[in-house]
């Protein structure tokens, strides 16, 4: 009896400790692309068997053009997830009440190297930049300042598109978010562009997050978005990856409070999630492949909403682990099928959920 007493005892403790963990972040997220459609059954017995039992109750789904699209059939990319294969997702993320949001990356991210994505394949005219061609070889730095394409935010007829593609991908997935991408985005306002040229970059970009924002309101929808081109990258030091060098960076001060910000820093814990809340938004802290930048960050979230005013502290919603290695890639060193890489995300997804577990 009193083995089974102090068993029960031990038990109870820890599932306090992981309760009280959870108390503390009200988003505990895991951002991921879709697996493809082999993996599936897999990747769905990882939501159930590992997500789930480390208390995940956020997962953002970088779907893009892997999914079958009835409304734009044109846009699907060869091997894409069916609706009956994404309701399998919905259906283990209900029964674990974890939130499942879909991305699709909208403005910036419409190519990636040397090529073209299936947006801008499909509908060339959307290309904010039509004039520079895609690079056999892709390099950077490079004489067109070419990262990643964007789409033109004042073409007349690329919301046409792309909020068919968001509505349809919303409803499949039953949710009530939707992630729009927008990090990353250094073409706007180009001076080629006849509808955008001479225009204030910081305006444009808010008016692209507000129009998305505006119509997933129409169904009670909240954006979600990462936060990056919100940062002043100049007066901050943080540069061009983790912030705006091209002014974006004011349209902080113009867009929709009830955006939420998703706050990416890989490689060190900088603080830049109290300035979203100061600023009125709500912020997940993101981080990626180094477990003592995430054990920092999580420190960092928990610190904030305990020594925040009350009307500050509820904007600090969690922390996000992102995954950009791709489903399948991210499962196969999980499940050690291939060697972890030297610094690894399945190794800093593992220290980040165990260091939650133990608050």
């Amino acid at each position: 009896m009193h083995i089974i007493n102090s068993t029960f005892v031990c038990l109870a403790l820890f599932v306090c400790q992981i309760a009280y963990g959870q108390s503390q972040l009200s988003v505990r997220g895991f951002c991921i692309a879709a697996p493809s459609p082999d993996r599936l059954l897999e990747f769905v017995n990882f939501i159930d068997e590992e997500l789930a039992p480390r208390g995940v109750n956020t997962l953002v789904l970088r779907i893009d053009y892997n999914y079958e699209f009835e409304s734009r059939p044109e846009l699907r990319d060869e091997a894409a997830l069916s609706k009956a294969e994404v309701k399998q997702l919905v259906a283990v993320c209900q029964k674990n009440a974890i939130r499942i949001i879909p991305q699709i990356n909208l403005l910036g991210h419409q190519s990636w190297a040397g090529k073209a994505g299936k947006l801008l394949t499909v509908y060339p005219q959307f290309d904010e930049t039509p004039h520079v061609e895609m690079p056999v070889e892709y390099e950077w730095p490079n004489a067109d300042g070419l990262y990643c394409k964007s789409y033109c935010p004042l073409h007349p007829e690329v919301h046409d598109v792309v909020f068919d593609l968001v509505d349809e991908i919303c409803d499949v997935f039953e949710t009530d978010a939707f992630h729009a991408g927008m990090d990353e985005v250094f073409y706007i306002g180009h001076d080629s562009c006849a509808r955008c040229a001479g225009r204030d970059k910081a305006e444009l970009y808010a008016n692209e997050v507000n129009k998305i924002a505006d119509h997933l309101a129409r169904t009670d929808r909240q954006l979600w978005m990462w936060g990056d081109r919100l940062i002043d990258g100049k007066m901050t030091g943080i540069g061009m990856w983790e912030a705006s060098m091209n002014n974006t960076h004011r349209a902080i001060d113009l867009i929709n409070k009830g955006v939420m910000i998703c706050d990416w820093h890989y490689d060190q814990p900088l603080q830049t999630a109290v300035y979203f809340a100061m600023k009125g938004f709500s912020v997940v802290t993101c981080p990626w492949k180094k477990g003592a930048v995430a054990t920092a960050q999580l420190q960092d979230m928990v610190s904030f909403r305990q020594q925040a005013t009350t009307e500050m502290a509820p904007r600090f919603g969690g922390l996000m682990q992102t995954v950009w290695s791709g489903a399948d890639s991210f499962l196969d060193e999980f499940y050690g099928i291939k060697p972890p890489a030297a610094e690894s995300e399945t190794a800093c997804f593992k220290a980040l959920f165990a260091e939650i577990g133990k608050r």
